[in-house]
């Protein structure tokens, strides 16, 4: 993606923005399968997205009405004015931080990332809370990362179009294009500006990695919850030697498929609440698969890129006693947007509502503080919990 791969830019605003809403697969991935709608960002169980960013819609206090969103693009289309246009100006008025909309080429790139591939430059980007878009990190060995841009850089500007004050999606809808199509970057580092013309690729993003430390312990790592990162997750669990612990590695994991993180809570739950949300205030639940290893001891490393489902997951460990959560206080997205296909074929993402974790805590605007803080060398504090758990040296 560019500002985060594809699905997992960060949305609408502020530091460590990630992107994601805590959005229903079945729907939004059956649409974009198909060719019904496409675009961006993240859907999960059935209609609903997972998005990172800055405080969501609920602590701004805004929500766009679908209805008036559709209207406005009928009213456009028959006008021969860009339906798109007209709906970003709806849910601009809205105050709906985190309402985005998407065309259906926008959309498409949408279903690459729930694969975890996607065409792009391969960096990550932010939305400071004065409107600035920076590089939040860059994909190792990608387009970008060749052509040493690194994060702290400041982008300027794409093609020629200046991105400042613009939502990261529509930073990432200029940044998207062709594979091996040149792309113009205008750049800010340390106060001096530079140009770098990079080309476009095809990239891909391993979202779930194991690696044993040398106290037996494992480390799993979710980059993010794309299509299958949950049963890999699991796979990840019962690959571990049998009782040694897990530390679970959720950091700067920005979200994503919604099912996907219960899947992966589902590896260390027997079943049980993961996590309840409403939708236009009807309340709905999210439940764990039985069966899953209740007796591995368990350790979350989290940070203020952990965004989304992955506070989700986090939010349901530690609310269920299952996981001791180490590092910093994750970011706070817990509203819930919801796709709705409009009249001219582009897709209007608009927060319907809001998530829980199971003891009631909303996590929107506030996030998750770790059992243990910790900064610079988290997992050895982390390790360092393990030990007390009777696991490790």
């Amino acid at each position: 993606m560019q500002g985060l791969p594809a699905f997992c830019l960060r949305p609408r605003d502020t530091r460590r923005g990630a992107v994601l809403t805590l959005a229903f697969l079945a729907a939004v991935a059956t649409a974009a399968s198909t060719g019904c709608w496409d675009r961006e960002e993240a859907a999960e169980p059935a209609a609903l997205a997972a998005r990172g960013g800055g405080p969501g819609p609920a602590a701004a206090g805004g929500t766009a009405d679908r209805e008036a969103v559709a209207r406005a693009v009928a009213e456009a289309v028959a006008e021969g004015k860009s339906g798109k246009k007209a709906a970003q100006e709806v849910v601009s008025r809205s105050g709906d931080r985190w309402g985005t909309v998407y065309d259906r080429g926008e959309y498409a790139a949408f279903a690459e990332g729930l694969d975890g591939r996607w065409t792009g430059v391969g960096l990550w980007a932010r939305r400071e809370p004065d409107g600035a878009i920076d590089v939040d990190r860059v994909e190792p060995g990608g387009p970008a990362a060749r052509a040493g841009l690194r994060a702290g850089d400041r982008l300027l500007s794409v093609d020629g179009h200046g991105v400042t004050g613009l939502a990261v999606p529509d930073v990432v809808s200029l940044l998207r294009g062709a594979s091996g199509t040149p792309v113009v970057l205008g750049l800010s580092r340390a106060g001096a500006d530079l140009t770098e013309t990079v080309r476009r690729e095809e990239l891909r993003t391993e979202p779930v990695t194991a690696v044993r430390r040398p106290d037996g312990t494992t480390v799993v790592k979710v980059a993010s919850f794309t299509r299958g990162s949950g049963e890999l997750v699991r796979a990840a669990v019962r690959a571990a030697p049998p009782g040694a612990g897990i530390l679970l590695d959720l950091r700067g994991n920005p979200g994503g498929l919604v099912a996907e993180a219960v899947a992966a809570a589902s590896a260390f739950l027997d079943g049980g609440l993961v996590a309840t949300y409403d939708v236009r205030g009807e309340q709905r639940a999210l439940y764990a698969a039985p069966g899953g290893d209740t007796a591995r001891p368990l350790v979350a490393l989290v940070d203020g890129g952990t965004m989304s489902a992955a506070e989700l997951l986090t939010g349901a460990l530690q609310d269920r006693g299952r996981a001791v959560a180490v590092g910093s206080r994750t970011f706070g997205k817990g509203s819930v947007q919801m796709p709705t296909a409009l009249p001219d074929g582009s897709v209007a993402e608009l927060t319907v509502g809001t998530y829980r974790t199971p003891a009631g805590r909303s996590l929107d605007g506030t996030g998750i503080t770790p059992d243990l803080a910790a900064g610079d060398g988290a997992e050895e504090r982390a390790a360092a919990v393990m030990g007390g758990l009777g696991v490790g040296p």
